[in-house]
């Protein structure tokens, strides 16, 4: 069957069934997997056109005393309800139009925003738990039933059309840092912080720019949040009037290179501005300062074909996606030019670092998913930054998701702990939990659900309180 299982739409609701470990899971793994993803590609006659595009569903494993249980719903987005109720497609997503006027900048004066949270999960503080998607448009949910809440209210008045699913948390300065894009006569680019718990976002720093960059992450050490434009580029105008899905009303414009701002964390001020040759990227991997410059890391496409790759009639006959390397920019915060260095020849993807521990600091171990050989994610990879050794792990005729690491208790090492991803089993057409050693990249336990989990995008594990 292979990976196609994976684009089609997932019907069935399940309220916490216990699933049956195969092998031997880590006897400290207690708290919950909390996961989102596209799983409604057709809305009656109606059907979307990009992996990005489909209707959200949650999924939540759940880990005590050796004991997992699956639970998975819909999250009850106001883009999904309108959706159901009138059977066809309401809301523009990605790369599918719903409305006939683009929403995302009528959005603030119709009510249309999409809130299709299939992008990322995270805590915000307090008792919000959120699914994200790139409008300013978290759903609250129950972290425990996977109850849709409501909206996530903004008490601070900003408005935005565009900001990005992976927010960053400064655990030193305890704050959460995210960048937004506002689009009008002139429009801005735009850093905000907030506290856990709080509803309330403060600026600090606008940027105007006259095509703004289409921009999915951001860069964060610890003194700097980075913003690297790549030159897939759009403006208000034709956003508007071009009659086009969101992404493409963007064009790829390599001559621009890449852009790269670099702001302080505290002032808002704006230590450095600089250049690179072009390229594109989802994902940031993580920076760190070190000897008067920011070193930031992603992972790189020679170009945007990549979001071409990701429509669904591409991916469901089977066609290659596009592969992005691990590759480290050096921005001197004085003059000098940006260097580029590929650090690893794996392609790589959905990366995860131990967050929690190093986030805006060094690092030694990336892990992400691979496309090495059957054209899709086939393999989970390990990446030493330091002996430049790779590890993997693979199975025949698996397509393994985002690999989410987990450090053990009082973790030691850096890559002390285990990574859970959500597995393709493309022969059995079922899915399964796998739990790897982070360190060695030897399957610890899987764990089957009851069908097939379409492929999503991110998601993150909370620890149970102790």
């Amino acid at each position: 069957m292979g990976f196609s299982a994976g684009f089609k739409t997932l019907g069935a609701e399940t309220q916490g069934d216990e699933l049956a470990w195969q092998g031997s899971p880590p006897p400290w793994l207690n708290g919950v997997l909390l996961r989102t993803g596209p799983a409604k590609f057709e809305v009656g006659a109606a059907a979307y056109r990009h992996w990005f595009d489909g209707l959200a569903m949650l999924h939540r494993f759940g880990f005590d005393g050796g004991r997992i249980h699956y639970a998975n719903r819909f999250l009850q987005s106001e883009s999904y309800r309108n959706a159901i109720v009138k059977n066809t497609i309401v809301s523009d997503e990605f790369a599918t139009n719903g409305s006939r006027l683009w929403s995302r900048i009528l959005g603030p004066l119709t009510g249309k925003l999409t809130d299709n949270g299939n992008v990322n999960v995270l805590a915000y503080g307090g008792h919000d738990t959120v699914a994200l998607t790139e409008t300013p448009c978290p759903l609250r949910f129950d972290p425990e039933t996977l109850e849709t809440l409501g909206p996530f209210e903004w008490t601070d008045g900003l408005k935005n059309e565009l900001t990005t699913a992976h927010p960053h948390y400064d655990a030193g300065r305890q704050l959460i840092y995210n960048f937004e894009t506002r689009f009008g006569r002139k429009s801005y680019y735009r850093f905000t912080r907030m506290a856990p718990g709080s509803h309330h976002r403060s600026v600090v720093a606008e940027i105007e720019t006259r095509e703004p960059a289409y921009t999915h992450s951001f860069a964060m050490s610890e003194r700097t949040l980075v913003l690297a434009e790549f030159p897939l580029v759009t403006t208000p105008l034709r956003l508007l009037f071009g009659g086009r899905p969101f992404i493409e009303s963007y064009r790829w414009v390599p001559s621009r290179g890449v852009r790269f701002t670099v702001i302080d964390k505290d002032t808002g001020v704006i230590l450095r501005r600089a250049e690179a040759e072009a390229c594109f990227s989802f994902h940031h991997v993580n920076a760190f300062d070190e000897d008067g410059a920011v070193v930031l890391d992603l992972l790189a496409y020679p170009d945007a074909r990549v979001i071409d790759a990701f429509y669904l009639a591409e991916l469901r006959a089977g066609k290659a996606i596009p592969q992005s390397l691990l590759t480290r920019f050096t921005i001197p915060l004085g003059e000098g030019p940006v260097t580029q260095t590929v650090l690893s020849g794996a392609p790589l993807e959905l990366p995860r670092i131990a967050y929690p521990r190093l986030a805006g600091r060094r690092h030694r171990y990336v892990w992400g998913a691979s496309p090495t050989g059957s054209g899709f994610f086939d393999s989970l990879v390990k990446q030493d930054l330091d002996t430049r050794k790779l590890a993997n792990w693979t199975e025949k005729d698996t397509f393994p998701g985002e690999p989410v690491f987990v450090p053990a208790p009082n973790a030691g090492a850096e890559d002390e702990g285990v990574l859970l991803s959500v597995v393709l089993d493309g022969e059995g057409a079922r899915s399964f939990l796998l739990a790897v050693d982070a360190a060695t990249m030897k399957e610890c336990a899987r764990a089957y659900a009851p069908h097939v989990i379409p492929f999503g995008f991110h998601g993150n594990y909370f620890a149970n309180a102790a």
